[in-house]
């Protein structure tokens, strides 16, 4: 029976109203009269508001006592408070000093502004103002390029933001004069910079996908005590700096540099773009390569002693996530090392390798050896400790509940991280991290507890494709598949099943909470999530394997699981109905047109239709290539035979295949698939009298992720699913 809008409402509301964990902070080590220590910890949370249609962002803290060994007690402090117009945050090394970067709404016409606030312990010490200051364009809050670094001293505050651009206008703009502002040195009126003529529309090349007003980033200084903001000089043009933090004695700044040259390529979700690490010297301007410089890097982490660098690392240019090696780079003796190399081939309980947007902001332990990582290991994902010295790694989570780990913070050595799987929204979990060599004897204590989501089972299982389906260079390789299943309800016995391939395509589910599959499960429906051969956490041979191969061996294998599980599962074979995003949706429009028997609906959000045509518009034109099995170079033009290759491979060369019925999502500001892609489809199927129907959200990118997109979304992926499973 199709539940009402009603209920269904409902259920997306009780769900979607369970919070993410977003970051955790450690404040400083305090001594009670009995002796023993305690400190606070503070976390802050996101959660979807929808009666506001936004996200909003709520701290908590807690109190942790312990004993350097193990945690004696820890528990809630107080209740939790929404977090209003923050950007940024951060706490100084002593912990006695908080920095946030704040927007505050414009009062009548004025302009929404920027002001870098200073806090101590019991009141706001410094509030400035950085729009009226006038020195740059917009600070950079995002995870890319953005930071917000206390000096060692304390004394000094850096950050990223727009360059200042120079006021333009038309050939034909004509004002009256105005008066300036007056002259700090003369008290004289001082004019303000003339216009430059005919400036008015040049265009300003920018980051792509998420990073549309990031153009060309700048390092900025604020000295507290002067409270005076210096823009550093001696970073070289071809460069667009990010990612900064101060040196060991504060002589000078460490940052990550991306070439922009010949142009800028979408950076989102791509570890594959070159760039290095640099240090520049405050008082000299010059500017020194520290890392190689035909290489992809980020994620730059300083020890605790000061002495050591670490920083992750890919080749340039291939798949845009790829399994990334971990470098070291000594301060005082300039020596660069490898610490973990890529992994070809993931052994059954072994380290599987790097497959990670970031290393945590810190990841160090107390020694200035290890450090602490999450990654992809297989299905799950796992927190490893790396020893730097040896290379050697242990999971401090393998004998912990399965599911989806992140480390948030470690501090003296106490750790701080997040844990969900599909059946249970995030928990707030802590330990003291062993002495080196009984890392594995990690004690995790749940802090912030999460009861799991009754009627929703799940497991994970793994494939192995026939031999005519194995790559003939890379042979013997598997993948894995998690299938949620309800476990109450009228369909429990005999689901009807809903198939999701991830996008990427090198990418991957890990067995964690994800909205969309639970609230479908608790709809009725058994939910298959496919990580087809290329997807991350299986070796770097999985990853290459696909390359050259789209729309062939990715849709086999998903195919072949969805044949495996009906076999082996009692689902309801005759209701099979396929979701999927971005190169997810590639699939689902693959899967459609090649095995239209199998399947009798389809939901697809920002999908790649046509390879052809997207290559042209889309931010990130070597995916195209790449993905083809075509070499990228920013200067080739596509010949006749690649066009036709890159056609061969996508979608609409079977859509006169497709039967099932296709709704289609689509973000106006999509920059990554652009919304033509899906149009392009939409038209197809309407020109074959294919049942379809298009939504089309303004104001969302490539991720649909706005509040009211995504709420929107659901609703209509799950009415879409019940009317055509019928």
């Amino acid at each position: 029976v199709q539940p009402r809008v009603e209920e269904l409402s409902e259920l997306y509301r009780e769900l979607s109203q369970h919070p993410g964990l977003s970051t955790a902070c450690l404040g400083p080590d305090l001594t009670t009269q009995y002796g023993g220590k305690y400190c606070s910890l503070y976390t802050e949370w996101s959660q979807r508001d929808l009666a506001r249609a936004e996200n909003i962002k709520f701290c908590r803290q807690y109190l942790i006592f312990h004993d350097g060994a193990s945690i004696v007690y820890s528990g809630p402090a107080g209740t939790c408070s929404e977090i209003k117009d923050e950007l940024l945050s951060r706490e100084s090394p002593s912990g006695t000093l908080k920095a946030v970067l704040r927007k505050v709404p414009g009062k009548g016409k004025e302009k929404e502004k920027q002001f870098l606030e200073v806090w101590d312990q019991n009141r706001k010490v410094k509030s400035i103002d950085l729009t009226a200051l006038d020195k740059h364009g917009s600070v950079y809050d995002d995870d890319q390029f953005g930071c917000l670094a206390w000096s060692h001293s304390e004394t000094h505050l850096l950050y990223v933001a727009e360059k200042k651009r120079p006021k333009a206008e038309s050939f034909f703009e004509s004002k009256a004069p105005e008066l300036g502002t007056s002259d700090e040195d003369t008290g004289h009126p001082k004019k303000e910079d003339a216009p430059i003529k005919g400036e008015k529309f040049v265009y300003y090349e920018d980051w792509g996908e998420t990073l549309s007003t990031r153009s060309v980033p700048v390092l900025c200084v604020l000295d507290i005590e002067g409270n005076s903001i210096s823009v550093l000089e001696g970073i070289p043009e071809h460069l667009s700096p990010g990612q900064a933090f101060w040196s060991p004695e504060d002589t000078g700044v460490v940052f990550v540099g991306w070439w922009h040259e010949p142009f800028r390529l979408g950076l989102r979700h791509c570890t594959n773009r070159r760039s290095a690490l640099f240090y520049v010297d405050l008082t000299s301007g010059r500017c020194e390569l520290l890392s190689e410089d035909t290489r992809a890097v980020w994620s730059p982490r300083l020890s605790p002693d000061g002495c050591r660098i670490v920083y992750l690392e890919n080749n340039v240019l291939g798949p845009h996530q790829q399994c990334s090696r971990l470098r070291m780079y000594d301060w005082y003796t300039k020596h660069t090392s490898t610490v973990l190399e890529a992994v070809p081939r993931q052994a059954w309980g072994a380290f599987p390798g790097i497959y990670c947007g970031a290393l945590p902001g810190m990841c160090w332990a107390a020694d200035s050896r290890r450090i602490l990582l999450d990654t992809a290991q297989r299905s799950q994902q796992e927190v490893f400790v790396v020893d730097t010295a040896t290379g050697t790694t242990t999971s401090l989570t393998a004998d912990a509940p399965q599911g989806s780990w992140s480390v948030l913070t470690i501090d003296r050595d106490l750790l701080v991280a997040r844990f969900s799987n599909p059946s249970c929204p995030p928990m707030l979990k802590v330990a003291v991290l062993p002495t080196a060599g009984h890392e594995a004897q990690t004690q995790w204590i749940c802090l912030q507890d999460t009861p799991p989501i009754p009627g929703i089972t799940w497991g994970i299982r793994t494939l192995k494709p026939p031999p005519e389906q194995e790559h003939p260079q890379y042979r013997g390789l598997d993948f894995d598949a998690i299938l949620m299943r309800p476990s109450e309800g009228p369909t429990a016995q005999k689901p009807p099943l809903v198939v999701m391939p991830h996008g990427g395509p090198h990418s991957v589910f890990t067995a964690t909470w994800m909205l969309y599959p639970a609230a479908l499960c608790r709809v009725g429906f058994a939910v298959l999530l496919v990580n087809y051969r290329g997807s991350l956490g299986f070796g770097q041979d999985n990853v290459a394997s696909l390359p050259g191969n789209v729309g062939t061996q990715d849709v086999r294998d998903v195919q072949l699981c969805v044949e495996r599980v009906l076999q082996e599962e009692t689902l309801d074979a005759s209701r099979v109905a396929l979701v999927g995003g971005s190169h997810g949706g590639f699939l689902a429009c693959h899967l459609i047109g090649q095995f239209p028997d199998t399947y009798h609906a389809c939901v697809v959000r920002n999908p790649v239709v046509n390879i052809a045509s997207m290559v042209a518009t889309t931010d990130i034109p070597d995916w195209c290539l790449t993905e083809t099995g075509l070499p990228y170079k920013p200067d080739a033009l596509p010949d006749a035979a690649q066009w036709t290759e890159m056609l061969h491979k996508s979608p609409m060369r079977c859509v006169d295949q497709v039967r099932a019925p296709v709704l289609l999502m689509l973000g106006e500001d999509d920059r990554r698939v652009p919304p033509k892609q899906g149009l392009e489809y939409y038209r197809a199927l309407k020109a074959r009298g294919v049942p379809t129907r298009l939504l089309w959200y303004p104001g969302n990118n490539h991720a649909l992720a706005g509040v009211e997109a995504e709420a929107d979304g659901f609703m209509n992926m799950a009415l879409w699913l019940l009317k055509h499973l019928q």
